[in-house]
């Protein structure tokens, strides 16, 4: 296990800057999910940390010490590609082995570590097969596996498991989560997918444009957005947002009032922006945050309505005309054409 630090890291390809000014502390032991939308910029810091791109400006340390002059090898760390990268000619053995091997490392103990990390990995019964015998869940373990021999400071996950379809995806992410509170060490894992990055972070650092927008805790972040861009990133469905303006302010200024599009609030907490009444503002609420209510202030139409079994989502435009989304773990007696009102408690709600 290792401490993690950048300190200043900007990254730039020509004229354009991909990373710009990250600091950001993994402590020892944690699982930290980099996460945005694509060219946000998330693969290219891996990288970065990897030593697979050198640094514009800027510093990494890994367990103390700087390594921006060091090769990936020399490190400490491991990291799995999203393609897997098995050599398709050798054994999940071999595959497992071969970065021991070119160490000069003794058969006996090669063997021992494979064996360790295959009962980890519950797949000592395919040491034996190539990998075209394999599913891509098997494959994807067997790469898992390789990194897990080298006994790293840090592992490295590049999108482990956008290549897997979504059941495949489901169990694998059970098992890099059961693997992690295993082995205990400092984990960076790189993806697109919230949900991913909800279930499996103790930090989830949120990157827009090679910026930082937020760090914390999954449900701190959930609840307790910094900004617009996080309130609506995170979370599925969308947060949905109204626009209007703060109609007034609460003396300590972190509370406002709203008023827009076919909706208006009592105090909700102001997170951002000009806090002056009259200034111009959104409103976010979540899908899940809304009630069905007949004398609720946010009036809308249905346009469509989503059955999927755990829960009910009911697509609306509001007398604004503005698309909504209401969430329900039970089925709302909603048609498409219906008109239905809504209500929010304030603390679920947010003011941009």
């Amino acid at each position: 296990m290792a401490q993690v630090e950048l300190k200043d890291v900007n990254k730039t390809f020509g004229e354009v800057k991909v990373i710009r000014n990250v600091e950001l502390e993994i402590n020892k032991g944690e699982f930290v999910v980099f996460v945005g939308p694509s060219g946000c910029g998330k693969s290219t810091l891996l990288r970065l940390i990897a030593g697979l791109e050198t640094l514009t400006s800027g510093e990494i340390v890994i367990a103390g010490r700087a390594v921006m002059d060091l090769p990936p090898s020399k490190r400490g760390i491991a990291m799995v590609f999203q393609s897997y990268a098995l050599y398709p000619h050798m054994t999940v053995f071999h595959n497992m082995a071969f970065s021991l091997n070119l160490q000069g490392m003794a058969k006996a103990e090669i063997r021992k570590r494979v064996e360790a990390a295959a009962k980890i990995l519950q797949m000592e019964h395919l040491l034996d097969r190539r990998p075209a015998a394999l599913s891509g869940g098997q494959r994807q373990r067997v790469a898992i596996g390789r990194s897990i021999v080298r006994n790293p400071d840090v592992f490295l996950f590049d999108e482990p498991l956008s290549n897997l379809d979504a059941a495949l995806r489901h169990d694998t992410r059970v098992e890099i989560a059961k693997l992690h509170s295993q082995l205990g060490a400092t984990t960076i894992y790189v993806t697109h997918d919230q949900v991913e990055a909800m279930t499996l972070a103790d930090k989830i650092v949120v990157l827009k444009d090679g910026e930082v927008m937020q760090v914390g805790a999954p449900m701190e972040l959930f609840n307790h957005p910094a900004n617009e861009f996080v309130a609506g990133f995170l979370g599925s469905p969308k947060m949905n947002f109204f626009d209007g303006k703060l109609t007034a302010i609460s003396k300590d200024k972190n509370r406002a009032k709203f008023a827009g599009e076919g909706v208006t609030t009592k105090l909700v907490r102001l997170v951002s922006g000009d806090k002056a009444k009259g200034a111009k503002a959104r409103l976010g609420i979540r899908p899940q945050n809304l009630r069905l209510d007949s004398k609720g202030g946010l009036r809308g139409r249905v346009t469509l309505v989503e059955k999927l079994g755990t829960e009910t989502i009911v697509e609306l435009v509001s007398d604004g005309k503005v698309p909504f989304r209401f969430a329900s773990p039970d089925v709302p007696a909603l048609r498409v054409g219906d008109h239905a009102r809504f209500s929010f408690s304030a603390k679920h709600a947010h003011l941009f």
